[in-house]
């Protein structure tokens, strides 16, 4: 039964790699797109020798009402005119953070006038953003008032370093004082940089923090593979992912976890009061953060689970810890979330349940996030 339940769980990651993960650049606007007042989005490209030219967009491009609930691509041919122009123009587009490029004669390439790219899947997607909506503006980067470090890690216990991007808050630099810390796991097929560019969360947890809505803290989000680190190649492939996916199993980067956490207290000024840590993670990365509470009794003072693949025999015995649990309700793992929720109901295990509409996406996990740090380090 084991196995079985193994072989079901890595078919369900095999088909979630579809909607996550890659690594995002900043928002910088750019001419080649132009964003009209009533959300519509004219897209352009200058080829006078091209045959055709496809956009591809993760947003409904031919009917009149549009949702950024899905992530899935839709494509269209794009227009030429008498200078070599080729040009679309979508209808209007809610507020939320899309990605899209072009394909000329059976080849993807992103927007060579954009220099927001992204990786989804084995292509490299160019960005932008619709403002409008309070949790998409906070993705809005302009200007950064914290700092972001890139550093790596050797673990004792293992052959690869693990780089982990640091973020510390404005007021850092202007004190001696400490501050809690939170780290923040990636999913399956991620690695260090999925949380900061694709997700946005140091330009959400920036912008929060400036508007006095979070409290000031470090961000520590590392490499969280077990083995064969995808921050060592950026493209590892998806099959090999999945052959390596049961090795989060044996919790190797779980068991890392306080040679980094010094590593970190070393070069940083972390906290080492009582409730000065928080975990939190989407998908394979939630399973991992609930782990960390299981294995190191007392260490954190809460943890956020987003979208989590998790069971009920992770449950914790202890109650120090508070569990934030976020979930769409046509996420994949739905019932198992509501199944985890009401066995922390039965066992006492203080809990926070904030549910979404939606799946098993990028743009219901920078949701999350936002919600979630909020909550964070208040007492």
């Amino acid at each position: 039964m084991k196995s079985q339940n193994r072989v079901i769980s890595c078919l369900l990651i095999f088909f979630l790699f579809f909607l996550q993960d890659g690594a995002l650049a900043q928002h910088v606007a750019n001419d080649a797109i132009i964003l009209h007042e009533d959300g519509s989005v004219t897209f352009q490209y200058k080829n006078p020798d091209a045959k055709s030219v496809k956009l591809y967009c993760d947003c409904e491009l031919h009917k009149e009402t549009t949702t950024a609930l899905k992530e899935d691509y839709s494509s269209v041919k794009m227009n030429r005119d008498s200078n070599g122009v080729w040009s679309y123009t979508t209808p209007p587009l809610p507020p939320e953070v899309y990605t899209y490029m072009f394909e000329q004669n059976g080849r993807n390439f992103p927007d060579p006038t954009n220099p927001d790219s992204i990786r989804v899947r084995r292509d490299r997607m160019s960005v932008f953003i619709i403002p409008g909506a309070p949790n998409i503006d906070l993705c809005i980067d302009d200007p950064l008032h914290g700092k972001m470090d890139t550093l790596e890690f050797k673990s004792p216990d293992e052959e690869l370093p693990r780089r982990i991007i640091i973020y510390t808050p404005p007021c850092y630099a202007e004190n001696e004082r400490d501050y809690p810390v939170l780290y923040l796991l990636h999913g399956l097929n991620g690695n260090e940089t999925a949380w900061n560019d694709r997700g946005r969360a140091v330009q959400i947890l920036d912008n929060l923090i400036e508007q006095k809505k979070a409290v000031p803290m470090i961000l520590v989000m590392p490499d969280a593979n077990p083995t064969c680190l995808v921050s060592q190649a950026e493209n590892v492939g998806l099959l090999k992912n999945m052959l390596l996916y049961p090795a989060w199993a044996d919790r190797e980067f779980e068991k890392c976890y306080p040679a980094m956490d010094k590593f970190i207290d070393e070069t940083y000024r972390l906290s080492n009061e009582a409730g000065s840590r928080a975990a939190a993670g989407l998908s394979a990365g939630a399973k991992q953060s609930c782990n960390l509470v299981n294995m190191y009794d007392s260490t954190f003072s809460s943890v956020g689970l987003f979208s989590p693949v998790v069971g009920r025999k992770q449950v914790p015995h202890s109650a120090y810890t508070t569990f934030w649990i976020a979930g769409g309700t046509s996420d994949i793992f739905y019932c198992r979330i509501n199944k985890f929720r009401k066995k922390l109901a039965r066992n006492q295990i203080p809990h926070v349940m904030y549910e979404s509409v939606g799946g098993h996406t990028w743009r219901n996990w920078r949701t999350y996030f936002s919600e979630y740090v909020q909550t964070l380090f208040r007492n």
